[in-house]
């Protein structure tokens, strides 16, 4: 996380063997590896904000398959997304404007949409 939040993501997980891990596998990490996972995840987001405007339901097939994709997504290129990671990333969604309004910037309402499937996948 070298951006202007990397402090707050310190304080609150800085003890964590997740955040651990994430420092670890993205030490070597150049601007262009930050970018590639910033719009990597801004596709994920992507999928998401068109499932919800084709009508899937947070718990049908496409959505699941979504989750899996994000939790995929984000064990290969920071930290091991466990379901508990993910439930509290999926609360963070919408918990936490700055969250909303990035993930939102696809569609409103696109972060409720996947705190919902999340929800759903996780149980």
């Amino acid at each position: 996380m070298k951006n202007q939040y990397e402090k707050e993501v310190r304080e609150r997980w800085g003890d964590t063997a997740p955040y651990k891990e994430s420092e670890q596998r993205t030490a070597g990490n150049t601007q262009s590896d930050w970018n590639e996972l910033s719009s990597g995840m801004d596709a994920i987001m992507e999928g998401f904000a068109e499932l919800k405007t084709e009508g899937f339901a947070p718990d049908d097939e496409p959505a699941r398959l979504q989750v899996e994709k994000l939790k995929q997504f984000i064990t290969e290129r920071m930290y091991t997304c466990t379901d508990e990671i993910l439930a509290g990333l999926g609360q963070m969604y919408v918990a936490d404007e700055r969250f909303t309004k990035n993930i939102d910037k696809h569609g409103e309402g696109t972060a409720e949409y996947v705190s919902a499937c999340i929800k759903s996948y996780c149980g």
